[in-house]
């Protein structure tokens, strides 16, 4: 093969191995490829000794923000750094205007939705909507939008294209978090005014990385909370002293990065990258559809699967499945190194029989 030969796209197996197996926990968080958990051994291994300065650890951090702006089809300006979702909310939450109106899902997990409580005080007030309903509860006096792409406790995928459209039309912004949807489904920042997401789930970054989108409507609008070294227009040498000087990109909101939550999340995502999301997308539903036809339940387009049935974690755990309790239902994830014998031993567990043969 020529020096400029197409390269043959990554498989599952030289990523993960058979490692995984029984594992169907991603919604609480991910399990990384073998291409970032020897990069960041590599990493570790350096500081245990001295044996390098920080600046290539620090250069994952912006390797991972052009890999996770081709995720989402955004510019790498775009793109801010940042620890959690909570703290890279709040960039927003501090700025709206006192009196505001929040539309939040009902059920909406507690980071995206505690940092508009709290300007309570100021007379931001928060209502509350089932996630089917967001679309239509937007009118007039709604200021914001935030929701999540896909739940965290149901897996319900929301028709983030419905929301954005209703939202722009009575002239709200949109704040979507896609911390339980990137990595296993297609997402657009283009439908969000502010894009949130963690790294450390579906996207299996080590925990301490996570990403925010700016879009144009607030790209004038949103001024930093959080001002630091990392955010200056040239972090290498500008430590000391006046003037501000923050950079004009996305990155003046940007916090110093924890170094090896990006050694590994950069590779995690350029792994993710060359498999591919749509191909991983149809993996993850199809196992979590197998998984809910053998135990009676409607097929869905979510990666995320909620058991009701009394009993249901302990039967899990007690067959070495390993899932999550949310909302009071054994909640189950399935991910790209997940296969159908993570299947047959969930369904074996919760039914006493193996699943169907998977469809071919």
């Amino acid at each position: 093969m020529g020096r400029h030969a197409e390269r043959t796209p990554l498989s599952i197996g030289e990523a993960w191995g058979d490692r995984g197996r029984g594992y169907l926990n991603t919604a609480s968080y991910g399990l990384p490829p073998q291409r970032a958990w020897d990069r960041l051994q590599a990493a570790l291994g350096d500081w245990r000794v001295g044996a390098t300065s920080w600046e290539p650890w620090a250069d994952a951090a912006d390797e991972a923000r052009g890999l996770f702006a081709r995720l989402v089809r955004a510019s790498p300006r775009d793109v801010a750094l940042g620890t959690t979702v909570s703290q890279l909310v709040s960039h927003l939450a501090t700025a709206v205007p006192d009196g505001s109106r929040v539309l939040v899902p009902d059920i909406e997990f507690t980071s995206l939705l505690f940092p508009w409580l709290v300007q309570g005080r100021r007379g931001v007030e928060v209502r509350y909507v089932p996630p089917g309903r967001l679309a239509e509860a937007i009118d007039g006096d709604t200021a914001l939008v935030a929701f999540s792409a896909v739940q965290s406790a149901t897996g319900e995928v929301a028709d983030v294209a419905e929301v954005s459209r209703a939202a722009r039309h009575h002239g709200a912004l949109v704040v979507l978090d896609a911390t339980q949807a990137a990595g296993w489904m297609p997402i657009d920042a283009a439908d969000a005014d502010l894009l949130v997401c963690a790294g450390y789930k579906w996207l299996l970054a080590p925990r301490g990385a996570a990403f925010m989108v700016v879009g144009p409507r607030l790209a004038d609008e949103l001024h930093p909370v959080m001002a630091n070294w990392w955010a200056t227009d040239d972090y290498r040498n500008g430590y000391y002293g006046p003037p501000l000087r923050l950079d004009d990109s996305a990155r003046r909101f940007d916090i110093s990065p924890a170094w090896f939550s990006w050694v590994g999340g950069a590779s995690a995502l350029e792994v993710l990258l060359d498999i591919g999301i749509e191909e991983i997308r149809a993996h993850d539903v199809r196992l979590a559809n197998r998984f809910r036809e053998a135990t009676g339940l409607d097929p869905s387009n979510s990666a995320i699967v909620p058991v009701g049935a009394d009993g249901a974690a302990d039967r899990l755990a007690a067959a070495g499945v390993r899932a999550a309790v949310r909302a009071g239902n054994a909640r189950l994830s399935f991910h790209v190194y997940n296969t159908d014998d993570d299947v047959d031993a969930a369904v074996a567990a919760l039914t006493g029989s193996a699943a169907t043969p998977p469809r071919r």
